[in-house]
């Protein structure tokens, strides 16, 4: 965006804010609440001196478990402060039982087919398919037909 654009959508001048980008002038909290705006970004965003680096968790890196489905791979690395993401991978025939937590569920199936069981709801699943649900109605699933599954879940961190 030109400073001509920022201008005209934030009625500063011209001048002004090309002092302020070049460090000659520091803008009150207003004009730089002003920009933001204009710049479609948070405020604060002007203020971080270092960007975080990503959080890259390696294929090669994840935390496993054997459950009675199958293999749960934590692709978060576990260190999400929002989310729990993990993939479960089971063979044909593979189960979990019926549990509850409480919160949302999202589940995305990467390969095979799943049947899974949310109170008396059932349904049959396969690729590509997605599936949410409240988590402290219990529920369970189980791999049908005679290939390996897999699947992607997604719950809010910290109602497990």
């Amino acid at each position: 965006m030109t400073l001509a654009n920022v201008s005209k959508v934030t009625g500063l001048n011209i001048g002004y804010l090309s002092q302020i980008e070049n460090d000659k002038a520091s803008p009150s909290l207003s004009c730089l609440g002003s920009i933001a705006d204009a710049l479609d970004v948070p405020a604060a965003w002007f203020l971080m001196d270092d960007t975080p680096a990503p959080v890259v968790v390696r294929a090669s890196e994840r935390p496993v478990m054997a459950t009675e489905l199958g293999r749960i791979e934590r692709v978060d690395g576990g260190g999400s402060r929002d989310v729990t993401i993990v993939q479960a991978t089971a063979s044909p025939g593979g189960r979990v039982g019926a549990h509850t937590h409480s919160g949302d569920e999202h589940h995305i199936v990467l390969q095979g087919r799943f049947r899974m069981t949310h109170g008396t709801n059932e349904v049959e699943v396969g690729p590509g398919d997605y599936v949410r649900w409240d988590g402290s109605i219990p529920h369970e699933g189980e791999v049908v037909g005679d290939e390996p599954a897999s699947m992607l879940i997604v719950r809010i961190r910290g109602r497990e």
